[in-house]
């Protein structure tokens, strides 16, 4: 097969990674900095450039697009989608994910488990919002955030109060969640490929630290997930219809609650952790994806033949 990785970065652990797995299971792969490839949109023969290079031959693509390039990553994807490329994860599924709260209300929706969550635009109502996530502590998440920055731990009413109201005379699109005390400042990373939980790890936060993001100085190790995680974290990646991602889940007194579903999670630290070699997995899943469609496609051809016979 011949594979595109769209990465802005050639040299990352996850992208060196991907490269390398795919080489060892005989295939061809190019990195393509996605910020560089442009589009020719026609109906009947669309096209991509990349630098000069009218780019064609490729059977799958893998994106990591990074949040602050989603918008014109997608849509080079989905001109890879356009040309008959098998995605690792659909354009479709990656904005869904990336828009904080549509994802929370998707999921709110088929019934998996997330904190209180509330939204709202006027600082009227900044009162009642701080009352439906059950009061202070609570946390405020600015909706463009990522690895943790834009996100807010309110301690007091007062506090949040106050933040809640600056980020509103900023116009900034916010949401406020009930803090989870039990979690202590850790959470569980689940790594989903295809229908099922291929690696997990435990994020712990510094002392004094809520957040339990690697990028923020957090600690990881080795957890065992009840089954009811394992089938929570498989339900949010369906949702999204993401066929690999991660899956971010805090342990709260009412059972496991869905944090975040990331598009394009990093491989270093779940595969240092878990000894896992992800990469593979996430190539060997290509394989088996694109295998299925030629057979379906080949099977439809020769039904069409029978039938103009």
């Amino acid at each position: 097969m011949k594979i595109a990785i769209l990465s802005r970065n050639p040299k990352l652990y996850s992208t060196v990674r991907l490269v390398e797995a795919a080489k060892a299971r005989g295939h061809e792969v190019r990195v393509l900095d996605v910020l560089r490839c442009y589009m020719n949109i026609t109906s009947h023969n669309p096209s991509i450039h990349y630098r000069g290079e009218d780019l064609t031959g490729f059977d799958a693509v893998i994106p990591r697009i990074g949040a602050s390039v989603t918008f014109y990553g997608t849509a080079v994807l989905r001109q890879f989608e356009m040309m008959n490329v098998f995605p690792l994860n659909e354009s479709v599924a990656i904005s869904r994910s990336r828009d904080k709260l549509r994802s929370i209300q998707l999921l709110a929706r088929k019934g998996i488990g997330l904190p209180v969550t509330g939204f709202a635009n006027n600082p009227d109502d900044i009162a009642d919002l701080i009352a439906q996530v059950g009061g202070a502590p609570l946390v405020i998440k600015l909706l463009q955030g990522t690895q943790g920055i834009g996100v807010v731990l309110a301690e007091t009413y007062n506090a949040a109060e106050s933040v809640i109201q600056a980020f509103m005379g900023l116009k900034a699109n916010i949401m406020v969640q009930e803090f989870i005390k039990e979690a202590d400042g850790s959470d569980i990373r689940c790594l989903v490929v295809g229908d099922k939980v291929v690696a997990a790890m435990k994020r712990q936060g510094p002392k004094g630290e809520f957040r339990s993001n690697l990028h923020r100085g957090g600690s990881a190790s080795e957890v065992r997930l009840t089954p009811e995680e394992r089938a929570t974290a498989v339900s949010a990646a369906k949702v999204m219809g993401l066929n690999v991602c991660g899956v971010d889940i805090l342990r709260a007194s009412r059972g496991p609650v869905v944090m975040e579903v990331n598009s394009s999670p990093g491989l270093k630290g779940i595969e240092d952790t878990s000894g896992k070699d992800i990469a593979d997995l996430m190539i060997q899943f290509i394989e088996k994806r694109f295998d299925a469609v030629e057979i379906k496609d080949k099977s439809l051809t020769r039904t069409r033949t029978r039938g103009k016979g």
